[in-house]
C-alpha cells in the first residue's frame, strides 16, 4: 500500500506541477502554433484545388470529346432512320395509289436533275427495259407532275409542268370550262386560251380533259390562286398552284397505256 510521507510527497508535487505547466502551455501556444501552420495549410489547399482541378479538367475535356463524338453518331444515325421513315411513306402512298387505281403503273425513283433543265426536269431510274417511253405520262401519287422525253435502256428524262414547253390540255372540273394548262419556270401554273365569260373561280380544282392521248383525262393538276386578262383583253387566264410539289419530287408514277 501506498504511504503518503514527505519524501514520497514532494516527487508527487513536482510531477502534478509539470503537468499542471504542460497543461497551461500547451494552451496558451495553440493559438500561435495554429497562427503560424495556417498560411502553409492554406497553399498546400490551394495547390491541392488546383492540381485537382487541372486533372478534372483534362478528365472532363477527354469525356467531352467523347460524347460529343457519340451525339454526332447519333444524330446520323436518327438523320439515316428518320429518311427510311419518309421514304417508307412516300412509297407506302404510291403503292396504295397503284393498287387502288385502274391504270397501269411503273414506279420510279429520282436520281438527278439535268443540268440544262434544272428546275423543269427529272432523271428517273427506269427506261426501256422497263417498258417506259418516250411521250408518256407521269404522275405522283398525289397528281400530274410530266411527261417522258427521253429514255436509255435503264433510265429516262422527264420534263416537269413547270416547263413552258410543256402544255397540257385541261378543264375546270366545276364548270367544265376548257384552257391549255403551261409552266412559268417558277412555283405556279398558266391556263391560258380562256374566253371573256369563262366559268372559272379561285379554289376551282383542274384536271387534265383526256382530249389527247398523252394524259389520261382526270389526272389533278392544281387549284387556280388567281385570275386575270391577257393583253389583247379577248381572253382570260388563271394561275394555277400544282398539287404535286414539283421542286422536291423524289418518287414518280410512269402511266403505261
Amino acid at each position: 500500500m501506498f504511504n503518503l510521507n514527505k519524501k514520497n510527497l514532494i516527487p508527487l508535487l513536482v510531477i502534478i506541477s509539470l503537468l499542471i505547466f504542460l497543461s497551461i502551455s500547451i494552451s496558451a501556444l495553440r493559438r500561435p502554433v495554429l497562427d503560424v501552420s495556417k498560411e502553409p495549410l492554406s497553399v498546400i489547399s490551394w495547390l491541392r484545388r488546383e492540381l485537382g482541378g487541372v486533372i478534372f479538367y483534362h478528365q472532363n475535356l477527354i469525356e467531352n470529346s467523347r460524347l460529343r463524338k457519340e451525339v454526332d453518331l447519333l444524330r446520323y444515325k436518327l438523320a439515316g432512320l428518320n429518311e427510311i421513315y419518309l421514304e417508307n411513306n412516300r412509297l407506302k402512298r404510291s403503292l396504295a395509289f397503284k393498287q387502288n387505281s385502274a391504270l397501269k403503273l411503273i414506279c420510279a425513283r429520282v436520281i438527278a436533275r439535268p443540268a440544262d433543265n434544272w428546275s423543269s426536269g427529272l432523271i428517273i431510274d427506269k427506261g426501256s427495259t422497263s417498258g417506259i417511253r418516250k411521250g408518256l405520262a407521269v404522275i405522283s401519287y398525289l397528281g400530274l407532275a410530266g411527261r417522258i422525253i427521253e429514255t436509255t435502256a435503264s433510265t429516262s428524262k422527264v420534263m416537269l409542268l413547270s416547263d413552258p414547253n410543256l402544255g397540257v390540255s385541261s378543264l375546270v372540273q366545276r364548270s367544265r370550262q376548257e384552257g391549255l394548262v403551261c409552266g412559268t419556270l417558277g412555283n405556279n401554273l398558266i391556263m391560258k386560251y380562256l374566253p371573256e365569260d369563262a366559268d372559272i373561280k379561285l379554289q376551282d380544282v383542274i384536271v387534265s380533259s383526256g382530249l389527247n392521248d398523252t394524259y389520261p383525262k382526270g389526272l389533278l393538276i392544281g387549284r387556280v390562286i388567281d385570275i386575270g386578262k391577257e393583253f389583247s383583253g379577248l381572253s382570260r387566264y388563271a394561275l394555277i398552284r400544282p398539287v404535286v410539289d414539283l421542286s422536291n419530287i423524289e418518287e414518280v408514277l410512269v402511266i403505261i397505256p
